[in-house]
Parts: structure tokens; sequence; C-alpha cells
């Protein structure tokens, strides 16, 4: 397969900015390489050590020329003299860390994991002086535009999270630190992946399995058969803990002692043995009260907030505090009505945490007459991406084709689209790798960048988008849940922001230096798309006789998004709330979970005593959601005072709608709001 020099637009303009390197060695070392789209296929573990070895120390020998250039009294500064060689200098770094960053996430294994600790401690301890010549340009005179003041802002203050005013003993602390926790909350990842991975429940009687889809017998008898053939309807069947697999399995097994293992196992991930994460947990917390001290905080939560919405911890437990008051009596309510439910329908004695999928399932069925798997035939993949793609051109202006040429991929089932503006020119690129491979990729889904726009260098953006979906059956394509549908409109929400983005500076551009606390707004505006009956006609058509989701069914399925709507608040906010007082309180985690469980959870229901969900909460241990995973709720009713949202309302929409929808979008990109 051709290298990038096959791309059909350029991502650049005849003037580019590469590493220090010669092509010569380029070549030998392809993640030296960022002439273009990364080259996957040819990227190996052994190549991550030396070449992000030679990337830094080039970095390093360009800031001190910097830095030498900018001590000039008579130096007259200025954004372009300061900032442009910041984003030249910083570039191949940024770019073959993620091309890194992003294969750990795709393509775990262990050499791999190796390069990647070993050079992310490296890459912490490099330079970190960018704040002070950022502080040099503020005391410059000159006026700057929306975003400038916002990179400068922000960049100061990030400067001086990351200890730029410490000295000394501090200093030299707080740099240990940052290591520390950067191993620590690698650990974590990979305890979670592999204890993910370490579970498996083989199946042989079809007693077992009676009451499962089709689809997820497919699955199963697939995970058993390890690529050889299979045989659905005799087995044997692999329930694994992955999202595909478990979520299905614990709706609708008719086997009580086999959902109970299940859950077991899944609520237990990472929690004893050689991947335990729980002195993880603590070491973790431990190092960010520390960390926070010294920069003056009383708290972890308090260093997050500082840069997001809400501010102050006090602000997000007001809306925690807010919602749960509202929410709780609802979902007692909804209990009540679930337990009651089970009892007539000959359940025995009180539900149990692994009762809760399977009779929720079945009180949906009862209730609206479908459950998710009399959807998925609707919702073939390539069926969904055109009707995401068509709602996209009909919002936006947008087109979104295949590539037309090769790329280089980490997987032969990622696909390249190239997104046009109105006028057919190249705008943004993205890469989408839809299915779940429990042996390498992590779980969820999540969008990040593999370039950033940037009118200096010259670059476009182009995305990662990764779910973790059902993937194909022999047959039959993926056919995908509503649910799986709800996420990748969610993701393409975050990609979206990032290629449509018309701010010209690669530290503002996109997603780069929106609070954590907004980032959700735009996935969830996407999300709300789904629901609207001019796009579910795009974007379902039965994978047999093409039929597309009856108005009837559909309709039922918008009534359901109700359902058990409180118990799913409480839930969240019992996430939210956790997080919150992990990163405030001094407390034991375990003391700190029973307690939040405790005041958060229903009545009649109390978590186990063996429940150790934290050990896997990988948001906020091994992500970026730490002191912040309020964000979820905190998008809802700012998305609710919208006026996208209100646009969202109406099955038509005039030509001035569209564009003032376009242009509130790129109000959003700017970040002037």
């Amino acid at each position: 397969m051709d290298t990038c020099s096959s791309w059909p637009y350029s991502i650049y303009s005849s003037r580019q900015y590469c590493s220090a390197a010669e092509h010569g060695d380029r070549n030998k070392n392809p993640l030296l390489d960022n002439s273009g789209l990364p080259r996957f296929e040819e990227i190996r573990a052994e190549h991550v050590v030396p070449g992000l070895k030679s990337i830094l120390s080039d970095v390093e020998n360009e800031f001190e020329k910097l830095e030498t250039k900018l001590s000039d009294p008579d130096l007259q500064l200025s954004w372009s003299v300061v900032s442009d060689p910041l984003e030249r200098i910083g570039f191949p770094l940024e770019y073959s860390w993620s091309v890194v960053n992003h294969l750990n996430g795709v393509k775990n294994h262990e050499e791999l994991r190796n390069a990647y600790q070993r050079e992310y401690s490296n890459l912490l301890e490099a330079d970190s002086s960018e704040g002070n010549k950022y502080k040099k340009l503020k005391k410059s005179e000159g006026s700057l535009d929306g975003p400038q003041n916002r990179i400068l802002t922000s960049s100061l203050l990030a400067a001086r999270h990351s200890g730029v005013d410490l000295d000394g003993a501090q200093q030299e602390r707080f740099n240990q630190i940052i290591l520390q926790l950067a191993k620590l909350t690698t650990d974590f990842n990979n305890n979670v992946l592999d204890a993910t991975k370490a579970f498996h429940l083989d199946l042989t009687d079809p007693v077992d399995v009676e009451g499962l889809p089709d689809s997820l017998k497919q699955l199963m008898a697939a995970n058993a058969a390890k690529d050889q053939m299979f045989d659905a309807k005799k087995g044997p069947w692999r329930v694994t803990l992955d999202g595909p697999c478990i979520d299905p399995f614990m709706k609708h097994s008719r086997n009580r002692t086999l959902r109970e293992a299940v859950y077991r196992a899944y609520i237990t991930r990472a929690s004893n043995g050689s991947l335990d994460n729980s002195g993880v947990i603590e070491d973790i917390r431990m190092l960010r009260s520390e960390q926070s001290k010294i920069l003056g905080y009383s708290n972890y939560a308090e260093v997050s907030l500082k840069s997001k919405m809400a501010e102050k911890p006090e602000n997000v437990w007001k809306l925690i505090h807010s919602l749960k008051d509202r929410s709780k009596n609802a979902a007692e309510q909804e209990h009540k009505q679930l337990e009651d439910f089970a009892s007539a329908n000959g359940h025995e004695g009180t539900l149990q945490q692994w009762d809760l999928a399977f009779w929720s399932e079945r009180q949906r069925e009862h209730l609206f007459s479908f459950n998710d798997e009399d959807l998925r035939p609707y919702f073939p993949l390539p069926v969904v991406l055109d009707g995401l793609f068509n709602l996209t051109s009909f919002l936006f202006g947008i087109q979104i084709k295949p590539s037309e040429k090769d790329v280089q991929v980490w997987c032969d089932d990622v696909r390249f689209f190239d997104v046009l503006n109105g006028n057919g020119r190249h705008i943004a690129s993205f890469f989408l790798d839809p299915y779940t491979r429990p042996a390498e990729k992590r779980g969820g889904a999540w969008m990040d960048q593999c370039l950033g726009r940037s009118d200096f260098l010259k670059t476009k953006p182009v995305a990662h988008l990764v779910c973790n979906q059902t993937p194909p059956q022999k047959d039959k394509p993926s056919l995908m849940t509503l649910r799986e549908v709800e996420t990748l409109f969610h993701e393409f929400g975050h990609g979206l922001q990032h290629m449509l983005t018309t701010v010209p500076y690669a530290s503002a551009a996109g997603i780069a230096n929106v609070e954590w606390d907004a980032v959700e707004l735009p996935s969830q505006f996407m999300e709300n798309w789904l629901y609207d009956d001019n796009t579910m006609k795009k974007v379902s058509q039965h994978h047999h006789n093409r039929d597309t989701l009856p108005s009837d069914l559909f309709e039922k399925v918008k009534r359901a998004r109700k359902f058990r709507a409180g118990s799913f608040m409480m839930r969240q906010l019992q996430f939210s709330a956790l997080d919150m007082e992990l990163h405030t309180s001094s407390d034991h985690w375990l003391e700190v979970k029973n307690r939040i469980a405790d005041e958060y959870s229903l009545t009649a229901l109390p978590p186990l005593k063996e429940d150790r969900f934290p050990c896997s909460f990988m948001h906020i241990f091994g992500g970026g959601y730490a002191a912040g995973y309020y964000s979820y709720k905190w998008a809802e009713p700012n998305l609710a005072r919208t006026r996208q949202c209100h646009i969202c309302t109406h099955r038509e929409m005039s030509s001035l709608a569209l564009q003032k929808s376009y242009a509130e979008w790129e109000e959003l990109n700017d970040m002037r709001e």
C-alpha cells in the first residue's frame, strides 16, 4: 500500500515543517516522517524510543535557540515572533506522540506498552518553558484577537499548573510527581485492559444460551472459535466482558446463575492479583493531592476546575445535588414498578444487581413492544454512515466521501474519509475504526486528533473516530444496536467540532482549548438529531428487505427514551459525585465509594460489598475526566439553553435556519460564546 504521498488532498502546502532528521532517517524510522499522514502499517514498537529521542533532542535545541532570540532586549515581541515559532517547534513532537498514543489505544501489545511508558516519562521531563515565552508576550504591547487571547491565558494557566513557577526542592518534587502519575495512570489502563481480556466463560450446553439473540450467539461462537470455523447453533459459546458481548448477555440471558457470575466478574475487574488497581488508585489520589497543595490549592478538584466552566467544586456540587433532588424519588418509583413487574412475571425473591438489565429489558418489551434486537436489523453500518453523512451535509453544507486513494491504516477494518466544503474543496479527513477488538483495543468510544488545523503550518484537521461496536458476522454486515448508532453520532459530533473549525491557530482550533465541561455539547447536539423523523429515515434500512424503520416503531423508540430515566440519571450522578469526592476527600477510596453509594443508590438495591467499580473507572484514573466526570451532565442544561437545541425540535429547516445553525456551530468552534 502506498505511503502518505498517495493521499489525494495535501494536508500541507509546499512548505513543510518536519523534525530535524534527514529524509533518509525518516525512511528508516517512519515515526520521524511527518510530511503527510502517519505510516501506520510500517510503524513498529522498536521505532518509538529512537524516534522520539531524536525528536526530543531536536525540540530542545530549537527551544534553546528561540530562548536566546527572545532574550534580546531590542526584539519587538509579537504573536508571530513568539507563538508561531512555538507552533513550528512543537509540531514534530505532537505529531509523532499522537501516533504512538493512538496506537497504544487501538493496537496495544507488550512491546508497545513498554516503549510508550518509557517515552511518556521522557516526554514529561522535556523542556516545559513554553509558558515563560508566553509570559514575555503578555508583558509586551500589542493587540491580540479572541483566540490569541484565549491561547495566551490558557497557556499561562497550564504553565502554572505544570510547575513552571516553582523552584528548588518544590520543583524537584513536583517533577517527580508528574513522572509517577504518568506511570500510574498507564498502569491503571493496562490493568483494566488485561483484566477485561483475562475473563471468559465458555458455555457448551444449548440450555445456557436460551433466550439469547442470534446476533449475540454468533458473536459468542466467534469468540470461542478464535478465527476458526464455528456454528452459532451448536456452540461452544464464549462470554466476555467487552461491551458488545456483556451488554446483550445481561439483558437476555435466562440463566440467573450465569448472569450473577458475569456481573460479579465485571464489577471486580482489576481489583485482585497482579492486576489489582486498589493501590494504584490510592497512589494516584495521594500524588494528585500533594501536587495540588504544592501549587497552592486545597485539593485536586480545585486544580481541575480552574480551567473549566464550572470553575469551583461548589458549583459542581450544586448541579449534582439539584439533579439528585429531582431524580431520586423517580428512580425509587421506577425500581418499585420493576420489582412488581418481575414478581408478576415469575421472578421469585428480591431483585439483585444482576437481575436489573434482564428484567428492565422485559419491562421495556412489555411497555413498548420492542427490544434492542428488534431494531438491530435496521441499522447496518454502511446505511447508518450514509444517513449520518447525509445529515451533516444537510446541516453544514459539507460532503463526506471515502478517500479515493489508499492510505495506511492500523487494521484492515479501518476506513478513511475526506470532508469537502460546499465548493468541493477538501477541508478535513478522518479515520473510522468501528469494531471491537478486545485483545488489543481498549473499550469505549472516543475521538482524538491525528492532525489539527494550523494556518501557519498549512495543516488541515484529521480525526480518529474509534468505536467498539458489533463486528460483521459471516454473511451479515455489522448490525448496530440503537445505542451503538447513538454512540457513533456522539463521537461524530466531537469529530465535527474538530474538523469544521474556523480557528486558524493549532492551540485553539477544533477541540483544542475548549473547557472540558463544554466539549460534550457538540456530541450531544448530534445525538439529538438521531431522534428526528427525517434522520431516522436516512439511517435505517432493514438489511434484508431494505425497509426503513417503521414510523410506529420509531414512535415507540422515542417514547422509550424516558424509560427508567430517573435510574439512569442517578447512576450518572453517582459516578459524578464519586469522582468529585475522591478528589476532595482524604478518606480511603473504598470508604468514599461506600459513602457515595449509600447516598445515591436505591434504598432497595444497595451495591454488593465486593463491588470494586473504581478499580476500572478509566475516565478518572486513566483518562482526562478526573474531577470532570460531571461534564456529561453539565452539557445537558447548556445544550437545552442553546438555540441549536431549539432548531433540533423542527422537522423542517429553512435555509435561514440552516445558516443560523452553521453560524452558531462556528461560534462554538471560535469559542467566543
